[in-house]
């Protein structure tokens, strides 16, 4: 399989005290991540430093110091990295990825890290529609969604027709050319989980906003390829995190007080 595979960072962690002494001690393994970096604020190129950055990043830290591996990242598009995991060619892949029964057949799922809901992004401006009935209605509307995600579905069977052929769905091959091309008029929705939306939302300085009812909810957790011994001690991360206020408090850091470019 084609993919641009670009190792961005390094993270390494000397054994150690671990925050929990109940976790297991992983003695410095090696952990490929691949990730997208499309997806603020979970995770993006930060347009002021140029760094990869984001709420799973720092998530990441905290997982890797409390089980002492040591983590590489490397970037892949979205349309291939279910795929590339499930092969095996990466140890865990992360950008909000929506924990689905179809996508458990080829990789396995950690424990949710964050629950979210999916929202219409729209231009700031836009009067035409306020809801999915009359963005359904109007058949001069288009949107934007990239293949095989959580969005693209809703888009298909919630706001238009079932008919995943339907001319006015634009495909883009990341969740970022979505947006852009929604900001330049090429098309008049996207749908996102909430998380991404209010990132774009409150990076726009007006350009973008939410309009109407919140359309269900979505639990995201990592990927690993099949049987990987990696998942029980993820988990277990993860609910250490959960249970000492971690998990709250990137919550408030990248959703509430980050703002992108700022």
């Amino acid at each position: 399989m084609k993919y641009l595979s670009t190792a961005i960072a390094a993270i390494t962690f000397a054994s150690g005290a671990l925050a929990d002494g109940h976790l297991p001690d992983l003695g410095g393994k090696e952990v490929v991540i691949v990730t997208e970096n499309a997806y603020p604020p979970l995770q993006f190129i930060d347009p002021a430093s140029g760094d990869a950055v984001g709420w799973e990043y720092d998530a990441m830290v905290e997982i890797a110091q409390r089980l002492n591996i040591t983590v590489v990242y490397e970037n892949i598009s979205w349309d291939a990295m279910i795929a590339a995991v499930s092969e095996g060619q990466f140890d865990l892949g992360m950008t909000g990825i929506t924990i689905r029964d179809d996508r458990k057949e080829k990789v396995d799922f950690s424990d949710k890290y964050m629950t979210s809901e999916m929202v219409m992004m729209v231009r700031g401006d836009e009067d035409r529609f306020s809801n999915a009935k009359e963005f359904g209605a109007d058949e001069d509307l288009l949107i934007a969604a990239q293949p095989g995600t959580t969005p693209f579905y809703v888009g298909v069977y919630d706001v238009l027709d079932g008919n995943e052929s339907n001319p006015r769905i634009k495909l883009f091959e990341t969740f970022g050319a979505g947006v852009q091309a929604l900001r330049t008029g090429d098309v008049d929705l996207v749908l996102t989980d909430g998380t991404a939306g209010n990132g774009y939302v409150d990076a726009s300085d007006g350009d973008l906003k939410i309009v109407g009812e919140k359309m269900g909810t979505e639990d995201f957790g990592f990927i690993f390829p099949k049987g990987s011994d990696l998942v029980a001690p993820i988990n277990a991360a993860i609910a250490s995190m959960a249970a000492d206020g971690t998990l709250e408090a990137l919550n408030k850091k990248w959703f509430l007080d980050f703002k992108i470019g700022g």
